[in-house]
């Protein structure tokens, strides 16, 4: 039998939750999100019908209070022992009891415990915290000897118990006080060069529990802690038939056979200003005409520009918005941790049933996390899991430069299984631009190279172009005829 922790997140790690009846440690520095924590733990005992208890060394009564409010939480269900510097009396008030603490032996303290959850009697206890113990015990032996005595007081009656270590003692790894518990979590709060504070979560421990081990993303926001479990592609797998995808534009779709697979990411790339969006576009347009429901994650433009450049080239979105087959969401990554992005993903698909993801751009999604290879490993489960889920995936990637040599911001061709290639080229004095596929795993595919245009009669491919010049170069010139060229068209026609 297990217990909620009251962090969704946190019970699917878990695999439901904490065994029931058990003593756990709750450690990480100050910030990192402990005392919500441990309230929202207690808060799913008072959901549940349970008497909960709150036990606490290092914060007063009036500042959980304050911890709670900020959430739009109350502590009236709880009761509350607090141990504390004010006054010398050990009260019998049910929410609250002031005992001091600083100047009493450190076993009459435990005893005076022990007496306040055997009148409460309560089924979850939160003790907080086992720094200010260290302290009362002067002495690493006598605290290691007293917490052993609460681990078998607690043992004795059906309480599950949560301490809870600020990890401020000097002592960062105790190893004995890992031992003893039946599950060790840890909060850590990472500061970056610029951008929010990023905060994670890992189990250390959980007895005959097979957890999902690493480290997981999580954020603290008005109402509580979210945990965003990390993403495991093989736990997620269901069937589909991995047909082809239509952009709308038949010329478009024959550079991939016939358009990219159910279950595959295909990888638009090139200079700014070729197209790219444009492109992703094109397929959620259709695909929303499709009665699919798409999403695009916007991490580099803002979504009133992109609509009204998509206006322009016959792409009227917000009919689809409207209608609740397009979502588009604009991601800021400096807020954001790609854990989290991932959890956004994983609804979209699950609940909200999307059949085709764009995100635009990998940029953006870059500058989410600094450590680029991380960030790949990150990116590759993301991927595998929405190849599973028989979603179609568009991945926007700028490079760098607009002619000549270009190098891409992230190499991510190889985890792509389509590559989509725009370039500029020169004909007759106008830069016009060009298209070709790279690879595509899912099947054959076109090796020529043909004219893209986006105009008012939206977005078009023309014929294969033969006579290029420069095109491995990075600097493609057309030296043909004019004739396969497209010529201008009027918006709408």
């Amino acid at each position: 039998m297990t217990v909620s922790t009251g962090t969704p997140g946190l019970d699917r790690i878990l695999r439901g939750g904490l065994p029931r009846h058990r003593l756990y440690l709750l450690e990480g520095s100050p910030g990192s999100g402990k005392t919500t924590m441990a309230l929202q733990f207690l808060r799913a005992g008072v959901a549940a019908g349970e008497r909960v208890l709150y036990i606490t060394l290092s914060e007063t009564r009036e500042e959980l209070d304050q911890v709670a409010a900020s959430h739009g939480w109350t502590l009236a269900a709880f009761d509350v022992v607090e141990l504390n510097a004010v006054d010398g009396i050990f009260g019998s008030g049910r929410e609250q009891s002031i005992l001091h603490a600083w100047e009493t032996e450190l076993g009459e303290t435990i005893r005076l415990i022990e007496g306040e959850v055997d009148r409460v009697r309560p089924t979850r206890v939160v003790f907080d915290s086992l720094s200010e113990m260290r302290l009362l015990a002067q002495d690493p032996l006598r605290y290691r000897r007293q917490v052993l005595a609460l681990k078998q007081f607690f043992a004795t009656r059906a309480i599950t118990v949560m301490l809870i270590d600020d990890m401020t003692a000097g002592d960062a790894s105790d190893t004995h006080l890992h031992s003893l518990c039946h599950g060790v979590i840890t909060l850590e709060r990472l500061t970056l060069d610029f951008g929010a504070a990023r905060r994670r979560l890992q189990v250390q421990k959980l007895r005959g529990v097979n957890f999902g081990a690493g480290f997981h993303d999580l954020t603290i926001h008005t109402g509580g802690i979210d945990v965003h479990p990390r993403l495991i592609a093989a736990d997620h797998h269901k069937t589909f038939v991995g047909e082809a995808v239509s952009s709308g534009v038949p010329a478009l779709d024959a550079l991939l056979g016939g358009g990219p697979l159910r279950g595959t990411s295909t990888l638009v790339t090139g200079p700014s200003g070729t197209g790219k969006t444009t492109i992703a576009l094109q397929y959620l347009h259709a695909a929303c005409h499709r009665g699919e429901r798409a999403t695009m994650y916007q991490l580099d433009e803002r979504i009133g520009t992109l609509l009204t450049r998509a206006q322009a080239f016959a792409l009227d979105l917000e009919p689809l918005i409207d209608a609740g087959c397009l979502r588009i969401e604009q991601i800021d990554p400096a807020e954001m941790s790609p854990g989290e992005f991932a959890g956004r993903v994983r609804r979209e698909v699950e609940e909200r049933g999307a059949g085709m993801i764009v995100i635009d751009s990998l940029y953006g999604y870059l500058a989410a996390m600094p450590q680029e290879q991380q960030l790949i490993l990150q990116l590759h489960e993301l991927l595998s899991y929405l190849n599973q889920q028989g979603v179609a995936t568009i991945l926007v990637n700028p490079q760098q430069g607009l002619i000549g040599s270009m190098q891409n911001t992230l190499n991510v061709s190889y985890v792509a299984d389509a590559v989509v290639l725009l370039r500029f080229f020169e004909a007759d004095g106008r830069i016009r631009k060009a298209v070709s596929v790279l690879k595509n795993r899912a099947g054959a595919h076109e090796d020529t190279i043909r004219e893209f245009r986006i105009d008012g009669g939206g977005v078009r491919v023309g014929a294969p172009l033969s006579d290029f010049i420069g095109v491995l170069s990075g600097t493609p010139r057309y030296t043909g005829d004019r004739a396969p060229l497209l010529e201008d068209r009027p918006h709408g026609a």
